[in-house]
Parts: C-alpha cells; structure tokens; sequence
C-alpha cells in the first residue's frame, strides 16, 4: 500500500480533534492509499501544496483525460488548482507539463466556464508547449 507518508518516510501522526478540518482531512489523505485518491483529494491536496511531486502526476494522468474534470464544487476545480502551482511544481517534469498543454489544446476555457486567471494559464500554458497548427 503506497501512500504519500510511506514515500516521504514522515508520519504528521494522529489528526488532533483541536485542529481545522482541512489540517485534519490533509494528514488523514497522507496515509490513505494513492490508489484510492479521488479528484477531490487530488484537488485539497494541491490547494494546500503538500506532496506536489508525488500528487502533480496523478492529477495530470486524470486531466489529460478530462480536462474539465469535477471535485466537489464544479467543472474544472482540478485544473484550476493544477494552473496555481507554482512554475518550480514542473520544474523536474517537464514532460508531464507537455502532456497537460496538448490536453488542453482544444479546450475553449470561456466556453467551459473557467474563471478568467484560469482562462489566461491555460493560453499561456498551450502556448508555450503546443506548437501552433499549420
């Protein structure tokens, strides 16, 4: 059973019952098994920047499939917390990066009702990785 405390080698411990539920819901996804995530995990997992390395690829494989993708409040929450991460998140992956441009490259991001910063990442980011058609 691969989790995100096995492959970092830290346990947080036991959630205390004095903390927010976010902090709680974060240190119990860090011992539930990565087979097991689901979109929304993916997506407080990446908001809150805790295991990006081992979480960023998981959620692109899911994105490239569906760019629009649904957590638990609409369309495309996943890929709007993918589109905050900061440049240094790709840094070791470009080719995931890649992956996630060509994904996006059809994408009308007005039409699907993306907000107007993810509008403008997800432009940039097909951009600089797809190569315009001829």
């Amino acid at each position: 059973m691969t989790t995100i405390q096995h492959i970092e080698g830290q346990d947080w411990g036991d959630p205390s019952g004095d903390g927010s539920s976010l902090i709680q819901r974060c240190t119990r996804l860090r011992r539930k098994p990565l087979t097991d995530f689901t979109v929304e995990d993916l997506r407080v997992m990446l908001g809150q920047g805790l295991a990006v390395s081992i979480l960023l690829p998981l959620a692109v494989d899911v994105l490239v499939t569906d760019p629009l993708v649904e957590g638990d409040y609409y369309p495309g929450d996943l890929l709007e917390e993918v589109l905050r991460l900061p440049h240094s998140a790709w840094a070791s992956m470009p080719e995931r990066r890649q992956q996630l441009a060509a994904a996006l490259a059809n994408l009308d991001p007005v039409g699907a009702g993306l907000p107007k910063t993810s509008h403008d990442a997800v432009m940039s980011l097909v951009r600089q990785h797809v190569p315009p058609a001829r």
